[in-house]
């Protein structure tokens, strides 16, 4: 072997990072770290806040076609227990019922189906104590409201509920 050729101590000993590259990758880490992180919870927020949305217009929609497909009164409440109605916590698992209501009360068969209850989020409606109730053709009218949506970092949104029965997006709040 000539001595172009051979290698050098040098060479042979570079063959990892050192300890100032290590540190400097690892300070930029932790800055794009600290940049995305807050980002990442906001959209986190965000999106509890639209997957409740959903939940309460999907609960409401089945319960607005069930009551126009059987022809009778269906009612939606909050429902802890899917034995009573307790209408001061919308986040909780929401009951469709097939009327009539007895009070806050309602019968083990009547009840159509529960939607599971919300997570990370507060909901609350009107503050008269009536659950939503939809007649024969799909109208709820009186019992129409606004829900009011709060997630983490103050995101936050409305459902408006018209009298008609329909359910549509309100504007977006800050809680």
């Amino acid at each position: 072997m000539d001595a172009a050729r051979a290698p050098t101590c040098a060479a042979l000993r570079q063959r990892g990072l050192t300890l100032i590259e290590l540190l400097a990758v690892i300070a930029v880490a932790i800055a794009l770290m600290g940049w995305a992180v807050p980002g990442l919870q906001a959209m986190n927020a965000r999106q509890e806040v639209v997957a409740e949305a959903h939940r309460i217009r999907t609960a409401l929609s089945l319960a607005r076609n069930t009551a126009i497909t059987r022809r009778t009164p269906v009612f939606v409440c909050p429902s802890p227990d899917q034995r009573s109605c307790v209408m001061d916590d919308w986040s909780a698992p929401l009951a469709i019922v097939l009327g009539p209501l007895s009070g806050t009360a309602f019968d083990e068969s009547a009840l159509l189906r529960v939607v599971e209850a919300s997570r990370g989020v507060s909901v609350s409606y009107r503050q008269d104590g009536r659950p939503v109730r939809y007649g024969v053709l799909g109208r709820s009218a009186g019992h129409n409201g606004t829900f009011r949506i709060c997630g983490r970092h103050n995101q936050g949104a409305q459902l408006v509920l018209s009298n008609f029965g329909r359910v549509r997006a309100g504007n977006v709040i800050s809680c």
